[in-house]
C-alpha cells in the first residue's frame, strides 16, 4: 500500500511540473514573439530615420536653408575680402 502512495505522489509531483513546465514555455514563448515584434519595429523606425536624415542633410537642402534662414549667399568675385598678412605675422601665431 505504501508504494503505490510514494508513486501516486511522484505521479502528481511530476504532473505538477509538467504543467509549471508548460505555462513557462508559453510564457517565454509570448515574450520571444513581442521581442521580436518590437525589434521588427525599431528596424522599421531606424529605416524611416536614416532616410530623414539623408533627405534634410542633402547638399541642396542645406544651401537652401543657409540662403532663407541665415541670410548667407554663395561667393563669387564681386564680393570677396582678400586679406593679406604683413611678412612678420606669417607662422606668428603657430610658434606660440
Amino acid at each position: 500500500m505504501r508504494g503505490w502512495l510514494v508513486l501516486l505522489a511522484a505521479l502528481l509531483a511530476s504532473s505538477f511540473y509538467l504543467v509549471t513546465l508548460q505555462y513557462e514555455s508559453r510564457r517565454l514563448y509570448v515574450a520571444k514573439e513581442r521581442a521580436h515584434a518590437q525589434a521588427m519595429q525599431l528596424a522599421a523606425e531606424h529605416e524611416r530615420l536614416v532616410a530623414q536624415q539623408r533627405a534634410l542633410t542633402a547638399p541642396a537642402r542645406v544651401q537652401q536653408i543657409a540662403q532663407r534662414e541665415l541670410q548667407m549667399r554663395p561667393a563669387h568675385p564681386g564680393i570677396t575680402e582678400y586679406v593679406t598678412l604683413a611678412s612678420g605675422e606669417a607662422g606668428g601665431e603657430a610658434r606660440r
